[in-house]
């Protein structure tokens, strides 16, 4: 069975970067060898536009829970995280906020493509569409949130949150602290992974547990009458739903399993380390949005197992030619960087327009009750993608 968050955990830009692995004793293998490639120093990295009719706004928080030690850094106090929330805006001048800070960028680059040759300010200076602090559109949204990948900053699931807020949702992007390779925090600390090389006593199921809690602290605090986020009005607290990528979108299941508000959820390429109760998600909708190479049926058992249980509307697709990060932002700037993603036979481009189109499809459907015929079958403008019917 593959696991795919387990290479995620592993070294995600490595592999992006075409450099050898450096896999964590958690779970061992064999690393796999590739020539480094030195990436030009003279490029300009952006993401893709965003498709929906709003503009896009972006506010950082910094939200502590004063009721949770932090599970991995006891000593550091009360769980604390940073969360991008993306939403939908009226248009305005301002320019795009900054993708990571540049301290992000070198710890993200240090961990993952030591020897690359990207100047860490090339990262963090990547073009993105959302500018922090514009007046929100008028209107009530669906609130989704994001978890990422094991070791993976928040950003690189930026893209897919731009994307979403121009459609009109609320966006909350989560970091999941001592999980990634560094986050940035408004005093100046950049608080690196404590846990990326050798996990918790018990594993993957600690982290899908510690995950389900912070997303409730996220929606408590970006729905209650006291909240932080000074938009906090426009979120409908009737529609709230999650997606990950890789253990982000195991923690999806766990975090339904543990709170009834989130209505809906997506995993993207990730194995369920926690597998659904024997009752599903309570007959709430769920997405499965994977690789044809990891996660067709057979190739990650419990993706069939989590099939099985899942008693409501559900869906199992899979991206022909995707490998385990087209789910993210990262094959894209590679791509921009000329940088060959190794196993992959799909245009990085392609793969995220898929993703967009697929998970935005699912919301609009689950959250705001509009018909999707993308979700009823194959389609015409994406062969890539197979409905799979075990």
């Amino acid at each position: 069975m593959r696991r795919s968050h387990r290479i995620a955990a592993s070294g995600t830009l490595a592999i992006v970067l075409s450099l050898p692995l450096v896999l964590p004793a958690a779970s061992a293998q064999a690393a796999i060898p590739a020539p480094a490639v030195t990436a030009p120093t003279d490029i300009h990295l952006a993401l893709p536009r965003p498709s929906g009719p709003h503009g896009v706004g972006l506010s950082t928080l910094d939200l502590v829970d004063s009721h949770r030690q932090d599970p991995w850094v006891p000593s550091a106090g009360p769980r604390q995280l940073m969360v991008s929330v993306f939403y939908p805006a009226r248009p305005g001048p301002g320019a795009p906020a900054p993708y990571m800070t540049t301290e992000e960028a070198a710890l993200l680059l240090q961990k993952q493509a030591p020897g690359a040759g990207i100047p860490p300010g090339t990262l963090s200076g990547t073009r993105s569409w959302a500018v922090a602090g514009a007046r929100p559109a008028t209107g009530s949204f669906p609130l989704v949130v994001l978890s990422p990948g094991f070791t993976l900053p928040r950003t690189t699931l930026t893209g897919l949150a731009e994307d979403l807020a121009s459609r009109g949702y609320v966006v909350a992007l989560v970091n999941h602290t001592y999980e990634d390779s560094g986050t940035t925090f408004p005093d100046g600390r950049t608080l690196a992974c404590t846990i990326c090389d050798t996990l918790p006593p018990d594993g993957w199921v600690a982290v899908n547990k510690s995950r389900a809690e912070d997303v409730s602290f996220v929606i408590d605090q970006l729905t209650g009458r006291h909240s932080p986020w000074p938009y906090h009005r426009t979120i409908d607290r009737n529609r709230i739903g999650m997606a990950g990528h890789s253990v982000g979108g195991s923690a999806a299941a766990s975090a339904m399993a543990a709170d009834r508000r989130v209505r809906a959820g997506v995993d993207m390429d990730g194995t369920f380390d926690v597998r659904p109760p024997a009752a599903g998600v309570g007959g709430r909708p769920f997405l499965l949005l994977g690789t044809e190479s990891g996660h067709a049926p057979g190739k990650d058992t419990s993706w069939d197992q989590a099939w099985a249980d899942l008693g409501g509307w559900k869906r199992w697709l899979t991206v022909a030619g995707a490998v385990h990060f087209n789910f993210t932002d990262l094959p894209v700037l590679a791509s921009q960087a000329g940088i060959p993603l190794p196993g992959e036979t799909i245009a990085a481009e392609r793969a995220a327009a898929i993703t967009r189109a697929y998970v935005g499809a699912f919301f609009d459907l689950q959250l705001k009750g509009i018909s999707q015929p993308l979700l009823d079958g194959p389609s015409r403008a994406y062969p890539e993608v197979t409905f799979q019917h075990p």
